[in-house]
């Protein structure tokens, strides 16, 4: 499992990268564009996710204490949290759209390319993060539905995709001031 989340690093650790690059070289087109996106709304999500995390680590302790229907109730929570961050994520690239930030519009608002690098990054690495969002939607809702396993393997099932999820808000712990706090006035 370990190995899988250092690779799921190394990913994200890429555009990460790239994005301090770009900001390194080129700070005040970097801040311009970053002022495009609705801080509130990656606040929010900011919120929610954290919280998100919280129930997993509930949902643990929980299920290490041999109480599975309440390792249950915890896990729903956080897929109802995550699906609360896909709904917003979802409005959010509404927004953008209309506003002609995605990529392959025509962005007019955006002077040179570095505001154009920084919309393409901001779309690929909150885009890649909510598939994982997605999956470990999944996986919550396989760890919330299999309580006929033994006691020992679903509390390891449930540490192992609390683990994933926990990755999960991490990456946005990161992408939340690398993208929405850079243009902050």
């Amino acid at each position: 499992m370990l190995v899988f989340l250092a690779s799921e690093v190394m990913l994200f650790g890429g555009i990460f990268a790239a994005a301090l690059a770009l900001r390194l070289e080129h700070e005040s087109a970097y801040g311009a564009a970053a002022h495009h996106l609705n801080l509130w709304l990656g606040t929010a999500n900011t919120a929610v996710l954290l919280t998100s995390s919280l129930m997993a680590a509930i949902a643990v302790q929980a299920a290490r204490d041999g109480k599975p229907a309440w390792a249950a109730r915890a896990l729903w929570a956080a897929v109802l949290l995550g699906c609360v961050f896909l709904a917003i994520k979802g409005a959010e690239y509404a927004g953008d759209l209309r506003e002609g930030l995605m990529p392959g519009t025509a962005q007019a608002h955006f002077e040179g390319t570095t505001q154009h690098l920084f919309m393409n990054l901001y779309f690929i690495g909150t885009g890649l993060h909510a598939v994982h969002v997605t999956i470990g939607l999944g996986l919550l809702v396989v760890a919330a539905l299999n309580r006929q396993a033994r006691h020992d393997q679903h509390a390891v099932l449930i540490g192992n995709v609390a683990l994933y999820w926990h990755l999960v808000d991490v990456v946005w712990v990161f992408l939340y001031p690398t993208l929405y706090l850079a243009g902050a006035r």
